[in-house]
């Protein structure tokens, strides 16, 4: 009898593990799937008004440039591209342009994140001498003038919570996380208390223009969204991001229907599809 009731526990045991280790693996496989859907959520797009020949030589070096940001974010969240440059061909032809995965991205989730970028581009982007794209986890611009190095602070979008009112600690905290992003060279990630955010600079900038590029985007934070709970601001360079801890859900995220506003200057009489009707 003490061995049939031995077995049965040793049986009992060995089937609690194989579940436990099942849902260990199914809860990681889910958020690593939520995480990588997170990343591929549409922000905006710019578009130039000035459009390009089919089969043109700056269409070839355009996708030589597409290509070379799926081949290059397998390996890197960051690199910048000038198709072209030092040939034969004509200055008009050459395609200049760069690609950031947001730093907190696994290779791998970069890699797909920029997949998807580049895929949808050219369907938002037709023919587009200069085109823009931003994902929530990722970015992708080219142009056929070179604009690499070159400081841009424009606001491309914003996005303001409903105002929290009355909290002090709130404020106190949310401006400790925001001055401590404004230190960012990179990406980086701050909080306090039950704050949190994070900023990042585009690979091209220097170190002084990153520094200028996140003061002004910690500015707009404030002077835009004033009192929410969570805000967004995303210039032509870099980017600023906080909220209340546990404010942002996957949920919200896909279907963001809290006082979304987007205001955006892009350069080269560029033209805007928000979130909200992206092909509208």
């Amino acid at each position: 009898m003490r061995s049939l009731h031995h077995l049965y526990s040793t049986h009992k045991t060995f089937l609690l593990l194989r579940l436990t280790s099942f849902f260990l693996l199914l809860f990681i496989f889910l958020s690593n799937h939520r995480n990588l859907v997170q990343a591929q959520v549409f922000i905006y797009a710019g578009c130039s008004q000035e459009k390009y020949q089919p089969n043109s030589p700056f269409e070839g070096n355009l996708n030589s440039f597409l290509t070379s940001v799926v081949s290059s974010s397998s390996q890197a969240s960051y690199n910048s591209f000038a198709i072209g440059n030092g040939t034969s061909i004509p200055a008009e032809a050459i395609v200049y342009g760069l690609y950031q995965c947001r730093g907190d991205l696994k290779t791998i989730d970069c890699s797909r994140c920029m997949e998807s970028a580049v895929n949808q581009i050219g369907l938002v982007c037709p023919y587009s001498y200069g085109a823009a794209l931003q994902l929530e986890g990722c970015y992708v611009r080219y142009e056929h003038n070179d604009f690499l190095g070159t400081l841009d602070t424009s606001l491309r979008y914003k996005k303001c919570s409903k105002s929290i009112n009355n909290d002090a600690e709130f404020f106190r905290r949310r401006d400790d996380v925001i001055a401590d992003l404004q230190t960012a060279m990179g990406f980086k990630v701050s909080s306090s208390g039950l704050v949190e955010g994070y900023a990042q600079c585009l690979g091209d900038l220097s170190s002084g223009d990153c520094s200028s590029c996140l003061a002004d985007a910690v500015g707009m934070l404030k002077t835009l969204c004033g009192s929410a709970a969570a805000a967004d601001v995303l210039l032509g360079q870099c980017y600023a991001r906080y909220w209340a801890s546990g404010y942002y859900d996957f949920a919200s995220e896909l279907n963001p229907m809290i006082c979304i506003e987007s205001s955006i200057s892009m350069a080269d009489k560029m033209s805007i599809k928000k979130r909200a009707g992206i092909f509208g």
